[in-house]
C-alpha cells in the first residue's frame, strides 16, 4: 500500500488544485453554502479518519443535552439503506451506520438521524415535531453546500495534518490551509501528560488565525469491560482476543500491552461489515473484548452474546471550561 501511494504522488498536485479550487469557489460564492437560523455545529478533520469524530460528538452531546434539543446528523457509512433515515427502536448499524447507532443506543433521549445529503438532512430535522435546538454534523468539514455556525477541526497528535499530504500519496481530503475555515481545533489522541513545551510547539506549527483556539485532547480508557449483562474489572481478564474495526487501533493496544494482559489481536479496516467466515472465526475465541463501535456491529449475534465485551473510552480536554464557554457563546449569540 505505501508503495503504491509513493508511486501516484504525481497525482498529489493535481487533487490538491481540484480541492482548493472547490474551496476557492464557495468562499467567494461562486458555489453555494446554506446557513441556517438554528444552531449547527460541525465535527470533522482533514484527514481521512481516525480522528476521533465520535468521542468528540458525544462530548458535545453530554455538554449540551440537559438544556438543548439535540440531534446529530451523519452520512450513515456503510449503512444499507439511502436517503434520510432517522433513529428509531426498530435501528441498527445496518440501517443508519455504526457510529449513528452508537450514538441512538447510548443517548436514546435525542435524535439521531443520517442522509448523505446534508442540506436536505438538515431540513428534515427542522420539520420534526420536536424539532431541534442545535445539530451536531459528524464528519461534515467537507459539505461546504452546509454553512455551519462553528466548525470544530480535529487533528492526531500522531500525524497533525501539518505533516502530511494530500491523497492519494498522504491522508489528507483537501489541502492544509481547510485549516483556515475552523473556528476550534483539537489534537486528538495526545499522551495524558502532553507538556507545556509540546504544545505550544505544536500550536506554532499549526499556526492559528486570531480567531481561532487550539486545545488538546485524549483518551480515557475505562477500568471496566462491558457485556450485555455482565461487567469485568479489566485486570481479572484472562487471555482474550481482541477486535477492532477501527481506523487506528494502535492507542487502544498500547493501553492493554501498558495494562499487562494478554490477548491476539484480530485487526479488520475501518467500518468492517463482518461476514459469515469472520463470525464464524469469532465464534471459536472464548473471550473478545472490542470497541463500542465494533460492539454495536457484533451484539445482535447470539452465538458472542456471552463472551462479547466492550471497552468504553471518554475523551478529555485540556481545558474543559475555556471550550464549554466558547461552545455556550456560540450558541448565545444564536439564541
Amino acid at each position: 500500500m505505501k508503495f503504491i501511494r509513493i508511486i501516484l504522488f504525481p497525482l498529489v498536485p493535481l487533487y490538491h488544485v481540484v480541492t482548493w479550487l472547490r474551496n476557492f469557489f464557495f468562499d467567494h460564492g461562486w458555489l453555494k453554502s446554506k446557513a441556517y437560523n438554528k444552531p449547527i455545529i460541525c465535527v470533522g478533520n482533514l484527514s481521512t479518519g481516525g480522528t476521533g469524530k465520535s468521542p468528540m460528538i458525544e462530548y458535545l452531546i453530554r455538554l449540551l443535552k440537559d438544556n438543548y434539543r439535540i440531534a446529530t446528523l451523519s452520512r450513515g457509512y456503510k449503512r444499507q439503506t439511502e436517503g434520510f433515515v432517522l433513529a428509531d427502536a426498530e435501528a441498527n448499524a445496518n440501517t443508519i451506520g455504526d457510529e449513528p447507532y452508537q450514538f441512538h443506543s447510548k443517548f436514546p433521549e435525542i435524535l439521531v438521524a443520517v442522509d448523505a445529503d446534508r442540506q436536505n438532512g438538515i431540513a428534515r430535522l427542522l420539520n420534526h415535531a420536536e424539532q431541534p435546538e442545535v445539530i451536531l454534523l459528524d464528519d461534515a468539514y467537507q459539505h461546504r453546500k452546509v454553512k455551519s455556525g462553528l466548525n470544530i477541526l480535529l487533528t492526531p497528535y500522531d500525524k497533525p495534518y501539518y505533516r502530511d499530504f494530500v491523497l492519494p500519496t498522504g491522508n489528507l481530503r483537501e489541502p492544509r490551509s481547510g485549516a483556515k475555515r475552523a473556528d476550534i481545533i483539537i489534537v486528538t489522541k495526545c499522551p495524558a501528560h502532553l507538556g507545556r513545551q509540546e504544545k505550544e510547539l505544536m500550536v506554532s506549527r499549526l499556526g492559528p488565525d486570531s480567531h481561532q483556539q487550539v486545545f488538546f485532547s485524549h483518551i480515557n480508557y475505562s477500568g471496566k469491560v462491558y457485556s450485555f449483562k455482565n461487567e469485568l474489572d479489566i485486570l481479572d481478564l484472562p487471555k482474550f482476543s481482541l477486535v477492532t474495526g477501527i481506523a487506528n487501533p494502535k492507542p487502544l493496544k498500547e493501553f492493554l500491552v501498558e495494562k499487562g494482559l494478554k490477548f491476539d489481536h484480530l485487526e479488520y479496516p475501518d467500518h468492517h461489515e463482518f461476514n459469515s467466515r469472520d463470525i464464524e472465526a469469532l465464534k471459536k475465541k472464548d473471550i473478545i473484548v472490542t470497541t463500542e463501535k465494533d460492539y454495536v456491529r457484533l451484539k445482535h449475534i447470539a452465538q458472542l452474546k456471552e463472551k462479547l465485551y466492550y471497552l468504553p473510552i471518554t475523551f478529555e480536554l485540556d481545558r474543559p471550561l475555556d471550550f464549554e464557554n466558547r461552545i455556550k457563546g456560540f450558541l448565545a449569540k444564536k439564541a
